[in-house]
């Protein structure tokens, strides 16, 4: 089976790099995974634009590269786990993982059998990760819960003590609504940054990775030296707008 990379990358101690793409097409996708830099990019179901339906366009897209392709589904919902999984995800992350029980249901439909109850259908999946899938997938396939409710701060180290489970992945929007503050990107707020490193030393006491959603590169790279092992640098969106953005400002400074 091909392996995952992000595994070979955590095993060798260093942090990964992701992008997202919120916009539900498969060209975004591969433009995105064409730009270098990226070991991984996550289709984003809950809030993007995407649809099922797009998913494996934009996995076939991704899958022309090196770059190990995630999901993030909507729900802590087994079908829709089981699908993107069939269908080629390397990496499920799943929001809103409030308790230990969630967590361990997660981790359950990201495996096959006896380790969890994953259905065995792999068609598009064994095309990428090659025949012997089914063998090894259990092994290669990274689960994600993130952490970004009350209820998931409070249960924080039975969630991280789950088997099987790889990482827990910080929403720092929902995470600022659960500390009653303002949700934003890469929140300065001392309540918010000592959550976050709270989460971190939680994860790493339990022998699993923690993963910390940036909006820029100054944010990401603070992340990086507190010790997070993957951050979640920038997305298709965010890349667009901010490219429009300095481009139209040169213009006006320039025709002024």
């Amino acid at each position: 089976m091909r392996k995952n990379k992000i595994k070979e990358i955590w095993a060798a101690k260093k942090c990964a790099t992701m992008g997202w793409l919120s916009v539900g097409h498969s060209f975004t996708a591969e433009v995105m995974a064409r730009q270098g830099g990226f070991d991984c990019l996550t289709i984003d179901l809950q809030h993007g634009t995407n649809e099922m339906n797009n998913v494996l366009p934009m996995l076939q897209a991704i899958s022309q590269t090196d770059v190990v392709p995630f999901v993030r589904v909507n729900w802590n919902n087994p079908n829709d786990i089981m699908r993107a999984l069939d269908l080629g995800a390397y990496g499920i992350i799943v929001p809103l993982i409030n308790n230990a029980k969630e967590a361990v249901a997660a981790v359950a439909a990201c495996r096959f059998p006896p380790v969890g109850f994953r259905s065995n259908g792999p068609v598009r999946a064994a095309q990428y990760g090659g025949a012997d899938y089914v063998a090894n997938a259990n092994d290669e396939i990274i689960v994600m819960a993130m952490i970004e409710t009350k209820e998931g701060i409070a249960n924080l180290d039975a969630i991280c003590a789950t088997p099987g489970l790889d990482a827990v992945y910080i929403g720092p929007a929902d995470l600022s609504f659960a500390l009653g503050l303002a949700p934003r990107a890469d929140n300065p707020d001392p309540l918010h940054m000592a959550t976050c490193d709270k989460i971190l030393a939680a994860a790493h006491k339990a022998g699993i990775k923690c993963v910390m959603h940036c909006a820029s590169a100054a944010f990401a790279a603070g992340a990086k030296k507190r010790g997070f092992d993957m951050v979640m640098l920038t997305s298709d969106v965010s890349c667009m707008v901010a490219g429009v953005k300095t481009l139209m400002e040169e213009y006006k400074t320039k025709t002024a």
